[in-house]
C-alpha cells in the first residue's frame, strides 16, 4: 500500500483550513484519514499558529516510507521534520 502525507481542505468558502494526515495514495483527496498529522492555516496572523504538526508521528510516517505532497515537504521542511537518512 502506498501512502501519502498529505492536506485536506476543511474550511468554508473563501476561508481555506486544512487537515494534514496520512492517506492511502489511491483514495480520494477527502477520503478516509489512516491518521491525522496536525493542521494548516494558511490566513492565521501569527506564525506560530498557521501550522501544528505531530513531528513524532510524521518522522515515524516518513522513515517507513510514506510520500509527502510536494507543498508538504515544503511544510514539513518548515517545521523541523527532515527526511530520514538511508
Amino acid at each position: 500500500m502506498s501512502v501519502r502525507i498529505r492536506m485536506s481542505r476543511i474550511g468554508r468558502k473563501n476561508t481555506p483550513f486544512y487537515r494534514i494526515g496520512v492517506y492511502d495514495a489511491h483514495r480520494p483527496q477527502d477520503g478516509v484519514c489512516l491518521e491525522k498529522l496536525g493542521w494548516y492555516n494558511p490566513r492565521s496572523k501569527k506564525t506560530e499558529d498557521e501550522l501544528r504538526i505531530n513531528l513524532a508521528r510524521a518522522e515515524y510516517w516518513l522513515s517507513v516510507g510514506a510520500q509527502p505532497t510536494p507543498k508538504m515537504a515544503i511544510l514539513l521542511k518548515r517545521a523541523g521534520v527532515g527526511r530520514p537518512k538511508k
